[in-house]
């Protein structure tokens, strides 16, 4: 029987406890060591064979790769897509390794980093046997990124960047009535894509790792409902999907091997059951049911305290950094919090040590101060709103003094957070006690991840009509790099009506600036000095409250092959080549 164990109680089990049965190495590695799939491949593996069931807690917004946001929707969608590049699997920060997936090789640039040219393999088909061909490349880059009316959940960097040759109105296939497409991206021929962008973009190779780059045949898109029946480019096809249940693929009979040096196509089935409570699941996979939570946030507060207090099960737990902060957003747009002073007040109210308590505990992240996490290249350490302590209570002095230049009063508020993350709702809990204390009732309102940008927090008219200036967010990079961290969630023009990710609405002229002209340099010295300047002003202006640095304790079973724990991926295993042991 499972016995529930305080929060407090699970806090004190910390990191350096995991950590201490940790072995180092990269490679090939045993099973049964703690941080194992950190340091290298566990239980590698070619043996073919069986079914890999995952498991999650809702449901994806969507398993169109042209249509998503999900790190683990990403990393999991590669099974049946394939984009211009991927991530090499690996272990820790070695995943983050850019490698040519569908295309042949890295773009070849030109015009000064404006022009990127790609060579898609020859031999690739689709899971009825068609050829996959550049135009399908393309095709997916414009329903993606600019029929946003349809397709809003994934990001919008190609609408950024490409070169303006449409007048700006280019609404995307749905509306283009010529066809032509965007005469931005050419298709010389079938094996050919070249993209001419606005200005000059040095890591686009890490872009189009996106699954917006991954083809889709323009006769066979059902817009929306795409989403039911993706044409697989991958090693694995849909067999059947039952929405808001069950999800299962099996082997593309057109994959080749000869095309694909990445996957290795094992297990002859793939099951993902979906809206399984997080208890079960972490039962499941204790008992070998099932293979991998496929959300990768880690298990719930009872299990952790069940795995680090048993030194066998412990052995089977990860704690991977994944390049992800937990953070609490504030929204410019939505009175008093457009004031400086106010926003700065929720800096200094919110107590950071009862929050990190509530999210599981020094194991699930250290305290943060700035808004790019520790293992993005060009965070740097600083903290503009030391908090102080007096035993266990938080020193609320400079909070009183802001909150009362803001003049503000005693007000209400809404707090956003997700249903189907508890910790996520626990952590919401703790901060509206602590903005009591200053004269803030915040009241809290919960959604499923599934509509959690499409319906609510992503729609800035839906907070602004309902009153919400707090949202709770985690937020991990698109990319591994500065600008893939945070062009998202600070530039001004991704902000967009729906599937928005920009929580605070913040559009400032000098952050948008040093954005563009940042991921311009070729120097990537010079890159990431800049993000760590856009790092500094974002906090200056109090956008956000930066909460922990997120780490993750995943559960690996003994039973599965080929297990990585990946920073490209925020910390999850790479979904790519799982098998099971027969």
């Amino acid at each position: 029987m499972r016995r529930s164990v305080p929060v407090a109680a699970i806090a004190a089990i910390t990191s350096a406890g995991l950590l201490a049965g940790c072995t180092g190495g990269a490679g090939s590695t045993a099973s049964g060591k703690a941080n194992a799939a950190t340091e290298g491949i566990v239980n590698a593996s070619d043996a073919k064979g069986g079914t890999v069931t995952y498991a999650m807690s809702d449901a994806p917004e969507s398993f169109d790769p042209g249509n998503t946001y999900y790190a683990f929707v990403y990393n999991f969608s590669r099974l049946y897509a394939r984009s211009l590049t991927t991530f090499k699997p690996g272990p820790g920060p070695k995943g983050n390794e850019i490698v040519p997936d569908l295309a042949e090789s890295k773009g070849e640039s030109s015009d000064s980093g404006k022009t990127w040219t790609y060579k898609l393999r020859k031999g690739v088909k689709y899971d009825d046997g068609t050829d996959v061909t550049s135009q399908d490349v393309k095709y997916a880059v414009e329903r993606s990124n600019f029929a946003r009316d349809t397709l809003s959940l994934g990001p919008n960097y190609f609408q950024q960047f490409l070169k303006d040759n449409d007048g700006g109105g280019y609404k995307g296939p749905y509306k283009d009535k010529s066809k032509a497409g965007l005469k931005s991206i050419e298709t010389p021929d079938d094996h050919t894509i070249v993209f001419h962008l606005k200005k000059a973009l040095a890591e686009f190779d890490q872009l189009v790792s996106a699954p917006q780059t991954a083809p889709v045949p323009q006769a066979k898109d059902k817009g929306a409902d795409y989403t039911r029946s993706v044409v697989s480019s991958g090693s694995y096809k849909f067999q059947d999907y039952q929405e808001g249940k069950q999800l299962t693929l099996v082997r593309n009979p057109h994959w080749s091997a000869k095309t694909d040096p990445l996957r290795k196509q094992l297990p002859d089935k793939i099951v993902l059951k979906l809206k399984v409570a997080q208890s079960t699941i972490d039962k499941d996979l204790l008992a070998g049911n099932t293979t991998v939570d496929l959300a990768g946030k880690g298990v719930d507060a009872q299990t952790q305290a069940q795995l680090l207090t048993d030194a066998k099960e412990k052995g089977n737990t990860d704690n991977a950094l994944g390049q992800r902060l937990n953070y609490l957003s504030i929204d410019t747009k939505v009175k008093p919090f457009d004031k400086l002073a106010c926003r700065q007040a929720v800096q200094y109210a919110v107590d950071k040590k009862a929050v990190q308590t509530s999210l599981g505990g020094p194991i699930r992240g250290d305290i943060a101060s700035t808004v790019l996490p520790t293992d993005i290249p060009g965070y740097e350490k600083f903290d503009l709103y030391p908090q102080k302590y007096s035993g266990d209570n938080l020193d609320l002095t400079e909070a009183k003094k802001k909150w009362a230049e803001c003049g503000a009063g005693n007000i209400s508020t809404t707090i956003l957070a997700r249903s189907d993350r508890q910790e996520e709702v626990d952590a919401a809990t703790s901060v509206i006690s602590s903005l009591k204390k200053i004269g803030i009732t915040a009241k809290i309102q919960q959604y499923p991840s599934s509509k959690y940008f499409s319906d609510y927090a992503g729609v800035p008219t839906f907070n602004k009509k309902n009153n919400v200036g707090l949202i709770m967010m985690q937020w991990g990079a698109d990319f591994p790099t500065g600008y893939g961290y945070l062009q998202q969630i600070l530039n001004g023009k991704a902000i967009s009506s729906s599937g928005n990710v920009n929580l605070s609405e913040t559009d400032d002229p000098e952050i948008n600036k040093l954005l563009d002209s940042a991921v311009a340099d070729p120097d990537k010295a010079g890159r990431e000095k800049a993000y760590a300047e856009i790092d500094k002003k974002a906090m200056s202006q109090a956008l956000m409250v930066p909460l922990t640095y997120f780490k993750v304790l995943n559960y690996r079973s003994p039973k599965a092959t080929n297990m990585v724990a990946t920073s490209a991926y925020s910390g999850q295993y790479d979904y790519l080549n799982i098998g099971v042991k027969k």
